[in-house]
């Protein structure tokens, strides 16, 4: 075995090593434990108390490795994934029925059915953004759908992690449900093993990485990357445009994989969005954001250092100020900004929001089109036909009019991206339909062998006779 392959991982399993934590998780799919509705009510109603018991030691983790505000983390961490375990629970019994199939003529009398099958052990690798939500949102499915499941947690949020380490085993059957802490390493032997789905949120390069390690086994994988979503503003009531972009933007800090990254506005349009953007910002956060406690941190010094490097890619409205040893950064507002700039090569991922001008609506579905399917797409307009232009051009993971980021809370919604954007989806049902195989049944007696008529050999009566049936 490797020195990779021997990692040991904490929390739940101390001590033990990836293979043999894998392989005990297998063995307990493998005994049937999972299956039963009563074990998956049972798992999932753990994760809602977990959730409403510990919500206290995990907002002051969330405070810990993001700064963030308690109520921002109890919003878009807690809340929204108790919602999700809630709205599988109502839908548990529906999501399982097998459901019947209309048989052809010629193969009756016969039955054929669809019944939702789990796919085994599955992996869930979450990122640092939002690492109670992205740990535990996938979890919800599999678990539903019968699944076992090894999480991986990020090392970049670690008091995060440790605290779903520790807390995970209490709430859920520690059997079956296995959280593993640690880098690179323990990501890449967690990739050297055999898994039935994985599912990985996170960035394109590592992306690229996670479906060259599933190409080993064929393991289906579900990618919930990121890119650049644009917001397109055309018309409408400034100040709530301003306010729902700032509020969009600037949710963690910036570090939100649906946050416009960057808005296309036109001409006639610019200088009343520019005004309310800088009122907005001031509204939200207050004349100093570095005294305010609704604002979050940057994640660490790297991306940090990387996100004040791109505020030289255009002029400065307002912002541009921060602290490294703070990890702070100012809400930014970039204007005369050229699509060549640094800050517009890649995802953005912190408080910045570059200003690029377009003639029309023509020119920004252009703009967009021209470059990586988004996640997330924003329309901000009063007028209906923009609107119906922008969904039948725009190629993008999700259409949202005049609102940003919010559609995450959408439960019957299906969240995921396109091309470079990402591949599967998930939230409520889908998460289910993502880890479950939608399994064919056929059944047909043997007391009477209606099949006779299409075994050779084949006479013209037959053939008539089987050109007609079928």
């Amino acid at each position: 075995m490797s020195a990779t392959a021997q990692h040991e991982i904490t929390g739940g399993t101390f001590g033990a090593s990836i293979p043999s934590v894998v392989a005990g998780v297998r063995r307990a799919y493998d005994s049937g434990i999972t299956r039963p509705l009563d074990w998956r009510r049972k798992q999932l109603q753990g994760l809602i108390r977990l959730l409403t018991e510990r919500e206290a030691e995990l907002s002051a983790a969330l405070a810990q490795d993001l700064g963030k505000n308690p109520l921002e983390g109890y919003l878009t961490e807690i809340s929204i994934t108790v919602s999700e375990t809630e709205y599988a629970l109502r839908h548990l019994a529906q999501w399982t029925r097998s459901t019947k199939v209309p048989v052809p003529l010629g193969l009756k009398p016969a039955s054929a059915k669809t019944e939702p099958q789990p796919l085994g052990v599955v992996l869930i690798i979450a990122p640092w953004n939002y690492p109670v939500q992205l740990l535990l949102a996938p979890l919800i499915g599999a678990l539903a759908a019968g699944n076992a499941a090894v999480l991986k947690s990020s090392e970049l949020a670690p008091a995060t992690s440790r605290a779903m380490a520790e807390l995970l085993p209490l709430y859920l059957d520690p059997a079956a449900v296995v959280v593993v802490e640690g880098g690179q390493e323990a990501s890449t032997a967690l990739l050297a093993e055999r898994f039935d789905s994985i599912f990985f949120t996170g960035g394109e390069r590592v992306g690229r990485v996670v479906l060259q390690a599933a190409a080993q086994y064929l393991t289906p994988v579900t990618l919930e990357l990121g890119g650049k979503s644009p917001a397109v503003v055309l018309d409408g009531n400034f100040a709530a445009i301003a306010r729902r972009l700032v509020y969009g933007k600037m949710l963690n800090a910036g570090q939100t994989c649906v946050a416009p990254d960057y808005v296309l506005v036109t001409e006639e349009a610019a200088p009343k969005l520019r005004k309310h953007l800088v009122r907005a910002v001031a509204e939200l956060f207050g004349k100093d954001p570095a005294k305010s406690p609704d604002l979050g941190r940057i994640i660490n010094e790297q991306h940090w250092d990387r996100l004040h490097g791109l505020l030289d890619s255009g002029t400065i409205l307002s912002g541009g100020g921060g602290d490294r040893n703070s990890l702070y950064l100012e809400p930014t507002i970039l204007t005369d900004v050229s699509p060549d700039s640094p800050v517009m090569q890649e995802e953005i991922f912190g408080p910045i929001l570059p200003l690029l001008t377009v003639k029309d609506l023509d020119e920004a579905i252009s703009f967009i089109n021209d470059r990586p399917v988004p996640l997330a797409s924003y329309l901000y307009t009063q007028s209906a036909a923009a609107r119906k232009t922008f969904e039948a051009r725009v190629r993008a993971g999700s259409v949202n009019h005049n609102v940003s980021t919010v559609q995450l809370a959408v439960p019957g919604l299906p969240f995921g991206g396109a091309g470079a954007s990402g591949t599967g989806a998930y939230h409520g049902k889908y998460t289910f339909d993502t880890f479950s195989q939608l399994r064919p049944v056929f059944t047909k007696g043997t007391a009477l062998d209606t099949l006779k008529v299409a075994y050779p050999p084949y006479n013209g009566l037959k053939r008539r006779l089987l050109r007609r049936l079928l």
